[in-house]
């Protein structure tokens, strides 16, 4: 059976604990290998990025292989044609699927009727790897993930979402401020809960930044949201990453953020260019954490 990175839960913590340390030695090495030689990885894009895509396509390259690139015009992916007969298909020319879309399901469906493995380059609901690019960075900056808190400030989305499933992985503490309506999924909160993880949710911003070592947001309307921007804004307008929430957290805490970022919205600015801030190391990291994610799944069983 091939094996899928469809979430941060499919994990186990010991495998997420070497995964980390593996994107760290491929880092320091500036690694390069051949083993994906001869290997085929499609990456199929529903929604536009930078980092996502330039960073999976150099992985694959840096790994020996041939990536090939589709958007939603280049795709029968949620089409006239079911997702099943797409997995078959693909499954028969290539070796493995790098997908980022909306639906969480049609990575699940394409995991279940495909023969290859299916990476998850981000859903609606769930985006595991930004968040292990995240915590590389985080262990980076603090040298140990033990006993950190880290506080997520704002849509209860899938980098919420991701950070959840985290704390039922490493040994950290999360906790999410969003304004009601907009909280996390409790199915996927009990879930993580259920496997061990420290999560709060809260509705206050400040009282998920007491004390956390690290502040991270997110914009206030994802892709496929954009006729809600408006009125966001104005839910949202207490939920920014500033100095004086920056104030709250402990000292010398950093301030992550996915990327893209609306400046003055979610987050000011001056925190982003400020010595808080660490997301070019953040975003530079996914490079890293992809390939030896990659690694892993090509090498399961073998």
């Amino acid at each position: 059976m091939p094996q899928h990175f469809l979430t941060i839960l499919d994990f186990t913590p010991e495998e997420a604990g070497r995964l980390l340390d593996r994107a760290a030695a491929m880092k320091a090495a500036n690694h390069r290998s051949n083993l994906l030689d001869g290997k085929t990885c499609i990456l199929i894009f529903e929604k536009a990025s930078t980092r996502t895509r330039v960073s999976f396509e150099v992985a694959v390259r840096h790994l020996g292989g041939w990536p090939i690139f589709m958007t939603q015009n280049d795709s029968q992916l949620g089409r006239d044609e079911p997702i099943r007969d797409t997995a078959r298909v693909l499954s028969r020319y290539a070796d493995c699927l790098i997908v980022r879309t909306f639906g969480h399901d049609k990575l699940e469906d394409l995991a279940a009727f495909g023969s290859i493995p299916v990476v998850n380059a981000l859903s609606d609901a769930f985006h595991p790897c930004q968040i292990m690019a995240d915590l590389l960075t985080m262990r980076e900056h603090s040298g140990r993930l033990d006993g950190l808190k880290l506080a997520y400030i704002g849509d209860g989305n899938n980098i919420a979402h991701s950070l959840i499933n985290a704390a039922a992985r490493f040994p950290i503490k999360v906790a999410i401020a969003s304004p009601q309506g907009y909280q996390p999924d409790p199915a996927v909160v009990a879930k993580a809960r259920e496997q061990g993880a420290d999560v709060a949710v809260v509705t206050d911003p400040a009282e998920a930044a007491a004390g956390a070592n690290y502040l991270y947001t997110d914009v206030w309307a994802s892709m496929g949201q954009e006729a809600e921007h408006a009125a966001r804004v104005k839910i949202f307008a207490g939920y920014q990453i500033n100095d004086a929430l920056l104030a709250k957290a402990a000292p010398g805490a950093k301030v992550l953020h996915c990327l893209p970022a609306h400046r003055g919205e979610e987050i000011t600015d001056a925190v982003m260019e400020g010595p808080a801030s660490i997301v070019w190391d953040e975003a530079e990291n996914r490079l890293h954490v992809q390939k030896a994610i990659l690694e892993w799944i090509f090498t399961q069983g073998q």
